[in-house]
């Protein structure tokens, strides 16, 4: 089994809007991608997030989510989100991956996004956003 792993964030913003982006593929996620070598999580999910949305966050690292799945026969994928501000508004997608991008409140980001576990993820880290 090869095993796969990304990193990304679910960010908001001072309003408690979240970020999400449509991938070229056609499915609305958080921004997300690839470790690269030696790179932390949080390295990576930062660095995601600034190629695909041009945005700097700020991320809560005890604020961590895994999800795992399978996206091709013997692929083992890991996850990991971390909540996140935004420290800048130039939200402006990355054209190679990304089809759109937009702040979305919380009920319309529930009916927007693609995934199931996005939506898990969406609700707990909406949560935790209102713990801080």
């Amino acid at each position: 089994m090869q095993k796969e792993k990304s990193c990304g964030a679910i960010i908001y913003n001072k309003n408690k809007e979240v970020l999400i982006v449509k991938h070229n593929a056609g499915h609305w996620d958080f921004p997300k991608g690839h470790v690269e070598e030696n790179e932390t999580e949080i390295q990576t999910a930062i660095r995601e997030v600034k190629e695909e949305t041009d945005i700097d966050i700020t991320i809560y690292k005890e604020y961590r989510y895994e999800i795992h799945y399978n996206p091709k026969e013997n692929v083992d994928k890991t996850v990991v989100f971390f909540l996140a501000n935004n420290v800048n508004n130039n939200a402006k997608k990355q054209d190679e991956e990304i089809a759109n991008i937009g702040w979305f409140k919380y009920d319309e980001a529930l009916n927007i996004l693609t995934y199931d576990d996005a939506k898990k993820l969406l609700k707990q880290s909406y949560k935790d956003l209102n713990n801080l």
